[in-house]
């Protein structure tokens, strides 16, 4: 069991959930807010997606980026931010027989492409993610794309900028892989993310993750998560089982049913569940610590 958790907020993702609550970061101004009110809330570590401020739709905007993350570290708050890095990888199939007319939601771009923000601000950036294989993403023609090869050139260049990287892992194959990329040398002391619940990837439940778990390199720093209704039970079961917990309104819109939920309150309840299992959530230098993150 860990006692000394670190707790990340992953605080508006990428997700079609504009409109389905009624507070969703959208601008770099709301989403900085966002992370620094997890932050007061007791997070460690903020994951920052951004959106096109017009649409609320997902983008890669390096600008958008950049005044995410000055406006987060020209406030009186600290916390470390974890960038993603896991837009452009989004293929939409075409309807039917039809599967190479790609549809409106397709954004497929080369594994340095999706690093482009990461490289620009690598001296403010402490963590970016890595999503470590293809997957079926929900019921539709939705694909996450991720190759071997992809994986392989954005591993290396995390690695030459410095940054750590967050591989997360959405499923067992992604794990295999993972832990060949460390074998490989591509790496340099990664954490690692257990994703679960997203279909069609693990499912969240017990025995997933601690199979998961229980196959991770040993000694490595880790985290793991559920989406929707799954998200707090998770935080109980990754602690138990030794690692770190996330929560946010990436993965969770909800604090209770019909209650809406903000990034804050579900940081709260996270630090509730922990202090009540006997453990204590660590501030941002302490992750830093435990992470072994490089200073900036």
């Amino acid at each position: 069991m860990n006692h000394e958790v670190i707790v990340t907020c992953a605080v508006t993702g990428a997700g079609d959930t504009v409109g389905k609550h009624p507070a969703i970061p959208v601008t770099p101004e709301e989403i900085a807010a966002a992370a620094i009110e997890a932050a007061r809330a007791g997070a460690t570590v903020a994951h920052c997606h951004v959106r096109d401020p017009n649409t609320g739709k997902p983008s890669r905007d390096v600008a958008l980026y950049r005044e995410v993350v000055e406006r987060i570290r020209e406030s009186d708050t600290d916390v470390i931010i974890n960038l993603t890095a896991g837009m452009g990888g989004d293929l939409e199939i075409g309807k039917g027989e039809q599967p190479l007319e790609f549809g409106d939601g397709t954004d497929l771009v080369g594994p340095l492409e999706r690093l482009r923000h990461i490289e620009e601000l690598r001296q403010e950036v402490e963590i970016c993610t890595l999503d470590c294989g293809t997957l079926n993403f929900g019921d539709g023609d939705y694909i996450y794309v991720s190759t071997p090869a992809q994986l392989r050139a954005g591993a290396q260049r995390i690695t030459e900028l410095g940054v750590k990287a967050e591989l997360e892992i959405f499923d067992t194959g992604h794990l295999w892989f993972a832990r060949q990329m460390l074998k490989e040398g591509l790496l340099d002391d990664p954490l690692f993310q257990i994703c679960l619940g997203i279909p069609w990837g693990a499912p969240a439940d017990t025995t997933t993750m601690k199979a998961m778990a229980d196959n991770l390199p040993p000694g490595c720093t880790w985290a793991g998560f559920g989406i929707g209704r799954m998200q707090m039970p998770m935080v109980a079961q990754a602690m138990l089982l030794g690692g770190n917990v996330r929560v946010g309104l990436e993965d969770n819109i909800w604090l209770d049913r019909g209650v809406p939920a903000s990034n804050g309150s579900l940081v709260q309840r996270a630090v509730e569940i922990i202090e009540r299992l006997g453990g204590r959530v660590l501030s941002p230098a302490e992750g830093r610590r435990k992470m072994n993150l490089k200073e900036r």
